[in-house]
């Protein structure tokens, strides 16, 4: 007994520690060590995975569209890990600023032996007219597939009417943007052209019948629904013509496309010079520059139906502009977005750009309508590329004057300077993107990038959840195929005047040395310089499908134009466009 009372006493010399006080100890250790760790770690709306307080509703779809200011950019895109973006290019891709399979292609339009001299084939009393509709570069298509029309019906084509009635309410006609008396005489061997209606007695001898062809109408469908009218009545005014000719022709009027598209359509010699004094400005501040199309005009992107994430204010405002469109079917933003049908926001193309190599230090020529969002939209952009420039801040307002006041000279301006770049940057295709793809093609296959939206829309879903590293390979694994190399796309696919493969011939490599002499003579072809110059296209097998990017809507308009207009003027611009979209979607 005496003993058990001695090792019970020796057990109770050190006191217990109460459980709940050790729980305690561990807890308050435990956060001492978060304390310690949240003050290493960067503010969460700063950290690379956190969206944008103005899309954390809608984090799925761009973690950061319209930011306050390219500060915010950095802190948020730029500087963040793991997803830090550099300031050069890194390991660009080869060949960055041109193919060098590209002196072994050139253009090649000349008419066949077998193509029939004008005046074999026009016939007398038989009077082709064409009211064009839309901007500058959708009017372009329509001028082009006129003559080939004229060809068809052989009739004499009455230099063609342009919109001036659209919401762009640009009151130039043919000869203000176009050299007319060149355009005549350099088509002369293939159709006959004039001016005006000839008079008879003082008057003009007749008053056209006005009809409207269905789009991608073929030689068949103009020789039965057309030449049986003009047969009868000897004047015939199409209208609202653009797209209303076949992408499938035989390969001499393919080649007299060309001839009207790369050669006959030039501008007129002050738009010319102006636009080149831009291509001038550029190529003195830097050896190379990019011109971009950046197409993010707010009414593109309420017609293409795609979303951004701007919350209730950006749906109410494209919702607004979108139901204007009676005919729209309800779309999908997020399927669109995820087949590529969406432009891309000018931040994702800043990024592609710096991930396919282009540094900090390139210089970017701007060709944009009224960019929706404004100067938060194009902050990302700036940030990643400084040198930031359009004909407004290269040109005086004195310079501009004679221009500002028409959207399709402006719009003209654009399109020499973007022809004239290094590297072309289209924002998925609208009529311009188109234009300058297809000569920039013709005339030696200078490098024209398109964002393979596809592909990418993944990679920019989920950037900041890999490094920079990751996604720029990714980029340029993506973006293979769609840089403008010569063969990238099949003969006979995509829009005849993106990809004119008809006018493209192909030199061996030891032919390539003359070949490069003969891309030099092809621009002063016919006695006169031309220094507009890029690509073209041929058949598309798609030949009835059409959408948003057939059609100008907001490319190139002034800036304050779209959204600061009247509603009446904006219905009288929508009703006009009606019955075109309706016929699209009947298609």
């Amino acid at each position: 007994m005496g003993l058990q009372r001695r090792r019970h006493h020796h057990r109770w010399v050190i006191p217990a520690v109460p459980a709940t006080y050790t729980l305690s100890a561990a807890t308050f250790l435990l956060l001492l060590v978060f304390a310690f760790l949240s003050l290493l770690a960067p503010p969460l709306p700063d950290h690379p995975s956190f969206p944008h307080p103005l899309f954390r509703h809608r984090c799925s779809n761009l973690p950061s569209l319209l930011l306050k200011n390219p500060v915010q950019m950095q802190r948020n895109v730029v500087a963040a890990d793991p997803f830090r973006v550099p300031n050069g290019g890194g390991s660009p891709v080869s060949d960055l600023w041109g193919s060098k399979q590209a002196r072994y292609f050139y253009g090649c339009s000349n008419a066949s032996s077998e193509f029939a001299k004008e005046e074999a084939i026009t016939q007398p009393n038989r009077y082709l007219m064409i009211a064009t509709s839309g901007g500058l570069n959708q009017q372009r298509t329509g001028i082009t597939d006129a003559v080939v029309a004229a060809r068809i019906l052989n009739a004499t084509l009455i230099v063609p009417k342009l919109d001036q009635k659209s919401f762009w309410k640009d009151a130039s006609d043919f000869a203000e943007i176009f050299d007319v008396d060149w355009f005549i005489s350099s088509l002369s061997k293939d159709v006959k052209i004039i001016k005006q209606l000839p008079n008879k007695g003082g008057k003009v001898i007749g008053t056209p019948y006005t009809m409207r062809v269905p789009r991608k109408c073929a030689p068949t469908c103009y020789e039965t629904r057309v030449l049986p009218v003009l047969l009868k009545k000897h004047i015939v005014q199409l209208t609202k013509f653009d797209y209303r000719l076949s992408n499938k022709l035989e390969i001499d009027l393919q080649k007299l496309r060309c001839r009207v598209n790369y050669h006959a359509l030039r501008f007129t010699d002050p738009i010319q010079e102006m636009g080149d004094r831009l291509i001038q400005r550029m190529k003195a501040k830097s050896k190379h520059f990019i011109a971009l199309h950046l197409r993010f005009e707010p009414d593109m992107l309420a017609f293409s139906g795609c979303y951004y994430g701007g919350g209730e204010k950006e749906r109410t405002e494209l919702g607004v502009m979108r139901k204007r469109w009676k005919t729209l079917h309800t779309s999908n933003p997020d399927k669109e977005r995820r087949h590529g049908k969406c432009p891309l926001t000018p931040e994702e193309v800043g990024l592609m750009l710096r991930a396919l190599g282009f540094g900090k230090d390139v210089h970017i020529y701007v060709a944009s309508g009224e960019v929706y969002g404004g100067e938060e939209t194009l902050a990302p952009l700036k940030a990643l590329f400084p040198n930031f420039h359009s004909k407004e801040t290269l040109a005086s307002m004195e310079e501009l004057a004679p221009f500002a006041a028409f959207s399709s000279r402006m719009a003209a301006l654009d399109f020499i300077v973007c022809d004239g770049s290094d590297v072309f940057v289209t924002n998925n295709n609208g009529n311009m993107a188109r234009m300058l793809a297809g000569r920039r093609r013709y005339f030696g296959h200078r490098r024209t990038i398109r964002p393979n939206a596809k592909k990418l829309y993944s990679v920019f879903l989920n950037r900041t959840s890999m490094t920079w590293e990751v996604f720029a390979s990714k980029v340029r694994t993506f973006q293979k195929g769609f840089m403008g190399e010569p063969n990238e796309v099949r003969p006979g696919r995509g829009e005849f005047h993106e990809n004119p493969s008809t006018c493209i011939c192909e030199n061996s490599k030891e032919e390539s040395a003359a070949t490069s002499h003969f891309q030099r003579k092809i621009g002063i072809e016919n006695g006169k310089p031309n220094s507009t110059r890029s690509m073209p296209t041929d058949n598309i097998s798609s030949d009835e499908v059409s959408d948003w990017r057939d059609f100008d809507y907001g490319e190139n308009t002034p800036l304050g134009s779209l959204l600061n207009g009247t509603d009446q003027e904006y219905n009288l611009f929508i009703r006009s466009e009606v019955a075109d979209l309706q016929e699209m979607f009947s298609d």
